[in-house]
């Protein structure tokens, strides 16, 4: 009698369950480790560009107004065609190749954009505390930090409904709305809202109301275009880490990454960051 072997069905079923079981274990964990090692590798590149920047305000004299800069066609007046557009990998830009030697430095791991993609970009939220409330910085000389050091001038002039203005890509001597490479994410970055998804600034020089117009001897001196700003001062931040809540809104988790001009790149609570911007303090 010759036997027949083979697997029954039951065993086939148990064998396709433990395998199931097997990989809701380790995928979860591949995805950690995968997220961990782009924050760690974001966080390097965000110290580098840190770097480089104190390298061009030894050299310039001051901070540069934007960490790639602006979009820029071949040809001025073509208009936005793709086929114009100068590839972000061959500007000769602020930081980049001079101090910053790849684009990939200044590109968020999540972030997937081509160097030929251009984007316009609203101003990130505004502080929702009111004025008056939430003093951050000694801006009276009283030496103390209380509700009186709150000043409208010193809080962020625009917010998500106000497109960054800049030079056109066709002719850089106009105003009007500025387009950037999203490559370079740490000048704008794309975030969920429960709107939908937008591009917003990350890197400005000036952005309160005091310093967007004629300045302030009591304005924030946080802000990369005054003299000497402190170690407090936000540079830019990461946002392509953040959980979102079922609703869109964005979750109280240490995800998001700012990096402080006096320091080295540091994880921060999202929806603080979302909610307040340049406002963080370290």
């Amino acid at each position: 009698m010759i036997r027949k072997l083979g697997f029954t069905l039951i065993e086939l079923l148990t064998v396709i369950a433990i395998i199931a079981i097997l990989a809701a274990i380790a995928f979860p964990v591949y995805a950690r480790a995968k997220d961990s090692a782009f924050r760690n590798s974001d966080m390097a590149n965000m110290n580098a560009i840190r770097t480089s920047l104190q390298l061009y305000r030894v050299d310039q004299g001051g901070y540069p107004p934007a960490l790639l800069g602006y979009a820029t066609l071949y040809n001025a007046g073509g208009g936005l065609v793709t086929n114009n557009i100068v590839p972000a990998s061959q500007l000769r830009s602020y930081l980049y190749p001079k101090r910053i030697d790849s684009i990939a430095t200044l590109q968020p791991k999540y972030a997937r954009f081509k160097e030929t993609d251009l984007t316009t970009a609203v101003w990130p939220n505004q502080d929702p505390r009111a004025i008056g409330t939430a003093g951050i910085v000694d801006l009276n000389g009283d030496g103390k930090v209380d509700a009186t050091d709150d000043l409208a001038g010193a809080r962020q002039a625009y917010g998500p409904t106000q497109i960054v203005q800049g030079p056109t890509p066709s002719d850089p001597f106009t105003i009007g709305d500025a387009y950037y490479y999203p490559v370079s994410g740490y000048d704008v970055s794309q975030v969920r809202t429960p709107s939908g998804n937008r591009f917003e600034l990350r890197y400005t020089l000036f952005w309160t109301n005091w310093g967007l117009g004629s300045g302030n001897a009591m304005d924030d001196p946080r802000q990369l275009g005054y003299d000497d700003p402190p170690e407090s001062t936000v540079v830019t931040w990461n946002s392509y880490f953040r959980d979102y809540n079922s609703d869109g809104t964005v979750s109280h988790v240490r995800k998001d990454i700012v990096l402080f001009l006096g320091g080295s790149a540091r994880t921060f609570d999202s929806a603080d960051l979302n909610d307040r911007s340049w406002r963080v303090m370290p």
